[in-house]
């Protein structure tokens, strides 16, 4: 019913007012900015900083948190920099690192220095999309300066434990030279600790284990990062270097009279990166772009699990993981802006990626062996690609590319073995505005995943009795998408989005089973994914509640796989079927205050291991917040989180054939600790 009854808001709202956003043609930086045009004809919206006065923001990313339609994505992290880095551009540019995000670039940007947020839909001339249907690119003022942003934040749990952080982020800019250092020390936190009861039933019913449960965490890292860009050899250079350290502990507890089981995890572990970005014009309207990163890190992990029961003490389990981790990248680039409407870029990526680490498992101190317990992955990858920007018309843009991917992926160790893989990967877009303010844009696309070398070796879940062999058959997953969004704004800032998207999808990853009941990461055959996107935001000045917003957003997915132990069709592990969230939203001018609050309905996640399905489920999250800006340069705010159901269930099996019967069902009913965050934060 809800469903139903969104989707006829959604038709009502399509014939809601006009945009009131300022249009025009987007530019790869400052320097080359075009006079305001009918860009509500060519896909990019402009918002001046007169657009963000009602908010007082103290930072660029404040400003771009509150552009209409846009989510900020600061990538996925995968390997390489083709379609792994975020959606956020800086005068046309990303930053030298994908570590050094581009919210991370805006958090050290005072608003003062923002001259327009450009928002580019469906692709424009001299905007690198990095495969996202939309992106901002936010132009900054060229004049000397000198900025510093210092933050402080406390966590405050009731029930668990404190936690505080805090950093320093200083810029300067001097012409075309610019430099800046960031300080942090951060932290981790969770809004699903808490404690309850663990109740186990067998496949009658019979109660097996009525146990007080608790669990919490603790971590950090502290981190200095620098970065310096300046006029070089008749181009600009852009560097970015960082290190840090970090640290991490957990622990479960479930407890009953003369019953004791404890689970803990750690980790420890250090990190650093150094980035290039060296950008030149060739000539008139060709531009040069060679990038390198280099990134690297080590950890040291353990998990433990040990019980008592009456007078009997179990004998400790014990899975230990240490090893290292690197990804260099070179990427060159020729960008040839043929016309104000047409844009081709060509060129190409090297990469090598490698993790080496050594398990080892062990009961009682006597070792287990594990497939794939000490094993070295390493990849050598190379990309040629080629992609091409053209407004057609005034109303209609066309982008089409095609990346031809081979990579060889070599194991030692446990297992030797080496690999190569050859992929085509095309790409079309096309975005349609056939009247102002209203855009349908229509993807189609190949892609090919990343694979997760931690996949590659043995890994454990002592909580739950999981102890994972490695895969060393792993192959990348591939999907042919076909996506449709419509798109219509109105009202200022007010928006209706529905996207449908289809994939067919080859190799899914998911759990797959292995001898000695084990079971582990691996390619379990063809799928589907089907979703439904819904983006409703709605400025409610008209009815009399002034400065307010309401916003709702959800994605159903509906995906099917054959499952491997069963061979039965169900759902892929790992993608929430529905997550529908309802935001009020007030700015008061005269108050210096905004506020929001956000209500999640429900929401349901699920695996399905050859052994159990494990999953949780929670209902009526509560998120809510208010900010209080006496300044320009001052903000403080604070907010709540309440989570009054959370529950994690998980059904084992007591065999994996004749119908897999049911061993137990377990059940974790959890009272989230309720959390208080206060923020204060001062830009100078």
């Amino acid at each position: 019913m809800t469903k139903t009854i969104l989707l006829a808001t959604t038709a009502i709202l399509l014939g809601a007012g006009a945009a009131q956003a300022q249009t025009a043609p987007a530019t790869p930086s400052a320097q080359t900015a075009a006079p305001v045009a009918e860009a509500s004809q060519q896909g990019v919206l402009v918002f001046t900083p007169d657009f963000f006065t009602d908010y007082r923001p103290n930072t660029a990313l404040d400003m771009v948190s509150r552009v209409p339609g846009f989510s900020t994505q600061d990538g996925d992290g995968s390997r390489g920099f083709e379609g792994a880095v975020g959606n956020i551009l800086i005068n046309g540019a990303r930053p030298a690192s994908k570590n050094d995000s581009g919210s991370s670039v805006l958090g050290r940007t005072l608003a003062a220095q923002v001259e327009r947020i450009e928002l580019v839909r469906g692709g424009a001339p001299g905007i690198d999309m990095q495969g996202y249907s939309v992106v901002v690119n936010v132009i900054t003022r060229s004049q000397s300066s000198r900025q510093s942003v210092v933050t402080w934040n406390a966590f405050l749990f009731d029930g668990g434990q404190d936690v505080y952080n805090g950093s320093y982020q200083f810029t300067a800019r001097d012409g075309e030279r610019s430099w800046g250092i960031t300080l942090s020390d951060g932290v981790s936190t969770s809004d699903s600790n808490g404690s309850g009861q663990v109740i186990r039933r067998d496949a009658n019913g019979l109660i097996l284990r009525d146990e007080f449960y608790i669990n919490d965490q603790k971590g950090g890292g502290q981190a200095i990062r620098g970065n310096y860009a300046d006029a070089f050899l008749g181009g600009k250079i852009d560097l970015t270097a960082r290190i840090g350290q970090n640290d991490y502990r957990n622990f479960s507890l479930q407890t009953a009279p003369g019953i004791r089981r404890d689970n803990g995890y750690s980790e420890d572990g250090t990190s650093g990166e150094i980035g290039a970005v060296y950008t030149r014009p060739v000539r008139a309207g060709l531009t040069s772009e060679t990038r390198f990163i280099r990134e690297w890190s080590d950890f040291d992990g353990a998990s433990t699990s040990a019980s008592q029961i009456g007078g009997t003490t179990s004998p400790e389990q014990r899975f230990t993981s240490v090893g290292n981790a690197s990804e260099t990248i070179l990427r060159s680039l020729l960008r040839w802006e043929r016309s104000p409407s047409m844009t081709i870029e060509g060129g190409a990526e090297v990469a090598y990626n490698m993790l080496e680490t050594d398990q080892a498992f062990t009961v009682g101190g006597t070792p287990v062996p594990l497939p794939s317990a000490s094993v070295t992955v390493e990849e050598t990858r190379g990309e040629a690609f080629s992609k091409a920007t053209w407004r057609i018309r005034p109303d209609l843009t066309l982008e089409g590319g095609l990346r031809l991917e081979a990579s060889t992926i070599t194991q030692s160790g446990d297992a030797d073995q080496e690999k190569s893989f050859y992929f085509a990967k095309p790409r079309f877009q096309a975005t349609w505005t056939p009247m102002a303010n209203n855009q349908v844009r229509f993807r189609f696309e190949r892609e090919v995943g990343q694979l997760d070398f931690g996949d590659f070796a043995a890994s454990a879940e002592l909580e739950e009795d999981n102890v994972f062999g490695g895969n060393v058959d792993l192959e990348p997953e591939q999907r042919w998408v076909t996506e449709l969004v419509y798109e219509r704004r109105f009202l200022g800032d007010g928006i209706v989005s529905v996207g449908y998207r289809h994939d067919e999808i080859t190799g899914v990853i998911d759990q797959l089973p292995l001898p000695g009941d084990l079971s582990a990461v691996g390619n379990i055959g063809d799928g589907t994914l089907d979703q439904l996107a819904v983006n409703i935001s709605v400025p409610l000045d008209w009815t009399g509640f002034s400065g307010g917003q309401f916003t709702f957003e959800n994605e159903w997915n509906k995906t099917r796989v054959t499952d491997p132990t069963t061979g039965q069709s169900r759902p892929i592990s790992g993608v929430r079927a529905s997550q529908p969230a309802f935001t009020i939203s007030q700015d008061i001018t005269s108050w210096k205050i905004n506020w929001a609050a956000t209500f999640l309905a429900s929401l349901r996640q699920y695996s399905y291991d050859p052994d159990q399905t494990s999953g949780f489920y929670g209902d009526d999250y509560f998120q809510g917040f208010v900010e209080y800006k006496p300044t320009t340069s001052i903000s403080i705010r604070a907010q709540v989180t309440v989570w009054n159901d959370f529950n994690v269930e998980r059904t084992v099996y007591a065999s994996r054939t004749g119908g897999r019967p049911v061993a137990f069902v377990e059940t974790r009913d959890i009272d989230p600790n309720t959390f208080y965050q206060i923020t204060l934060k001062k830009t100078f």
